[in-house]
């Protein structure tokens, strides 16, 4: 684990070709096996500078302890799991080369299981509280269906997601670009702890291996392989998130943005993927939940504006209702002649319509009724 940095394509590809201990002995040796080299050109379309990775993979070899990073992980509450393994979830394997090795696991949750009905939710570090707000509520709403939150435990929109999450029910999973032993960033230690209570902690990075740019951004395709979808709370046009939704993209996964203010450059990434068609528009952790769930029966709510009175009223009478002005009363003739009914017709509306206090006779006919002092047609948003 400690000879190619995490997510290194062709260090994946030798070890796919020959097995584990195989590849390492070609390390051991310096030379690849006969057609390695072509094959991996092939694939790649150029030939890549092999000899030079295995100059430095021989290096990190002479360092390398896979038996003392066993007993570290050992001691620190972490179990390393492979493919093939029990809680090894089998959809890491849709990145083919550039599936991990193996993932160093901390917590309660069984990660195979836990990630069976997953969404990610990423998004800017230096979130805005709209950001912070609304990755909160997916959290926590995503946790209360039965939903797994799949993060990566940085400041910002990850952060907020799981303590979201950590509110419901269902686990939350931290996918780190770091050793376990090593919290980063160091104000989230008590977020971890909270996280592996009750969910787990993820690294493909064996103990004592420090973060750096490059393993957060192959630590990416990992959140978005876990999940059946990611969800971009806040991105900027230059983000880490949009490398997630890339990668959730090539995936075949589902991809969903939130839309913030067209005045923010922290919602622009998110707008960018909503108006390019790659990612679906969401506004709720139901509406999420039926982009990524069973077809049929994890359908959001149809949302709807509120219930006016005059909902429930049929035709004529609506019709008649229409009709009656608001100050000045009006005679019965003319609120039938606007209201094209018969006179029988709008008698008889006028009579349910004032049995419901929707109206009143005047000095000179029929009008609104008056409630509160209103006094121009304003004051009847239900009517006009």
């Amino acid at each position: 684990m400690r000879i190619a940095d995490a997510g290194d394509a062709v260090m994946a590809a030798l070890v796919a070709a020959y097995g584990p201990e195989a590849a390492l002995e070609q390390v051991r040796g310096g030379r690849f096996a006969p057609g390695f080299v072509d094959d991996v050109t092939s694939r790649s379309g150029r030939p890549p500078d092999l000899e030079r990775r295995l100059q430095a993979w021989r290096t990190r070899l002479l360092s390398a302890d896979p038996v003392a990073d066993l007993a570290l992980g050992e001691r620190s509450g972490a179990r390393l799991i492979a493919p093939g393994d029990l809680e090894w979830p089998t959809q890491l394997d849709d990145l083919g080369p550039e599936r991990p090795l193996a993932l160093w696991v901390q917590g309660n949750a069984d990660l195979r299981f836990s990630c069976l009905r997953s969404v990610a939710v990423v998004g800017s570090r230096a979130a805005t509280p709209y950001g912070m707000h609304v990755a909160a509520e997916m959290g926590a709403g995503l946790a209360e269906a039965g939903w797994t939150v799949v993060s990566g435990g940085a400041y910002g929109v990850d952060a907020a997601a799981h303590r979201g999450a950590l509110a419901g029910s269902a686990p939350t999973i931290a996918v780190l670009a770091c050793g376990l032993d090593i919290a980063y960033p160091a104000a989230h230690v008590g977020l971890f702890a909270a996280i592996r209570d009750r969910g787990a902690v993820v690294s493909e990075c064996p103990p004592g291996v420090r973060p750096t740019r490059p393993r957060f951004l192959v630590r990416n395709r990992v959140i978005a392989a876990l999940s059946r979808g990611t969800l971009v709370v806040e991105a900027a046009l230059r983000s880490g998130a949009l490398n997630t939704a890339a990668h959730a993209g090539t995936l075949l996964r589902r991809l969903a943005a939130v839309p913030g203010p067209v005045t923010s450059e922290n919602s622009a990434g998110c707008h960018r993927l909503i108006r390019r068609g790659e990612a679906v528009c969401v506004t709720s952790a139901r509406e999420m939940i039926e982009l990524v769930g069973a077809m049929g029966e994890d359908l959001a709510p149809e949302p709807r504006g509120p219930v006016l009175p005059r909902d429930a009223l049929d035709g004529d009478t609506r019709a008649v209702l229409e009709a009656v002005p608001a100050r000045a009363g009006t005679g019965l003739a003319t609120i039938a002649l606007d209201a094209g009914v018969d006179l029988t017709t709008a008698l008889t509306c006028l009579g349910a319509l004032a049995a419901a206090g929707h109206v009143e006779r005047s000095e000179h006919g029929w009008r609104l009724r008056r409630t509160g002092g209103a006094r121009s047609p304003s004051d009847f948003p239900a009517y006009r």
